[in-house]
């Protein structure tokens, strides 16, 4: 599932701070502080037929990280929205698109982790880029990481912030061991997540996913529990353990880069028959059926 280059995307320009700039030059500051310490937040948005789904809660969200990280200065939902239009339509695109948006706390005057170094900001970044969902549809393996998610007293995964070692410390293992993704456990010993996705598991006709207290609040997997709940299929947030993730009949992740998708492999075990399970096709297809006719209208 690794990731390749996009010809669409190489004359693509982004967005920074109301200025359109090539691919290829350069347009933030080494004195930025998302350089200087990873200290910056980020959404993921996918664009459907010229609507992004769930923009509002993304926004809020990115909002509520910038207000937790005591961010001087936050632009409006309007402004970010503005910009997000200003960058697809420089790139004529309307479909099949993914944006990284980030707000870092601005540019400082000197290097220094001090965020009252800060006298510039804040920094507005749009990345817009032709990019179906980039998990494969025949089913993910996965290894368990030695890397734990953070206890919320040691860093709150409620704040989507730019410093993402952990996960890729956890996606180096996964490489390492020939995996798509790997698993993260908490501090407990329980399922948190993988490096990038929120993670569900089946059991007969339950769907069940593990609490996000070492997490981030998942748009996706909300967006899932409410299927659930519209549709009469039965669910819970509750703790699994690594058994309850291998004796299960179905297991999926979910994330707005990879929306749906099946994991059929973890630790070198086959879960369920190894197929894509009949409850993960089943949501797979209503969630398909909301973002085709759900979405904030932006090209």
């Amino acid at each position: 599932m690794l990731q390749t280059f996009n010809e669409k995307n190489r004359d693509i320009a982004y967005y920074v701070n109301g200025r359109l700039i090539p691919r290829d030059e350069p347009g933030i500051s080494p004195f930025d502080s998302s350089v200087q310490g990873g200290d910056g937040v980020w959404e993921g948005l996918r664009l459907y037929s010229g609507r992004i789904f769930k923009l509002r809660e993304h926004l809020d969200r990115l909002r509520s990280s910038a207000l937790a990280l005591a961010f001087e200065s936050i632009p409006s939902h309007e402004q970010m929205i503005e910009a997000i239009r200003e960058t697809l339509a420089a790139n004529m695109m309307t479909d099949g698109v993914h944006i990284r948006l980030t707000l870092t706390r601005g540019v400082k005057i000197t290097s220094g982790m001090d965020p009252r170094l800060n006298q510039a900001g804040p920094t507005l970044i749009v990345l817009a880029e032709h990019k179906p969902p980039v998990y494969g549809r025949t089913g993910l393996s996965l290894i368990t990481s030695s890397i734990r998610r953070f206890a919320p007293d040691a860093m709150d995964p409620k704040i989507h912030h730019c410093n993402l070692i952990q996960s890729i410390l956890a996606k180096i293992q996964a490489n390492a061991a020939g995996a798509d993704d790997a698993l993260l456990l908490d501090p407990r010993g329980f399922v948190a997540e993988t490096n990038a996705t929120h993670v569900f598991v089946v059991h007969g006709e339950m769907v069940r996913t593990p609490y996000t207290l070492h997490c981030p609040e998942g748009i996706t997997r909300a967006t899932v529990l409410e299927l659930c709940a519209a549709n009469g299929i039965a669910h819970e947030v509750c703790d699994l353990s690594l058994t309850d993730v291998y004796r299960a009949d179905e297991m999926f992740c979910t994330g707005t880069m990879g929306e749906l998708a099946a994991v059929t492999k973890v630790d070198g075990r086959t879960i369920g028959d190894g197929s894509v399970g009949s409850m993960t096709q089943h949501l797979s297809k209503l969630y398909g059926e909301l973002t085709a006719r759900e979405g904030d209208k932006v090209v």
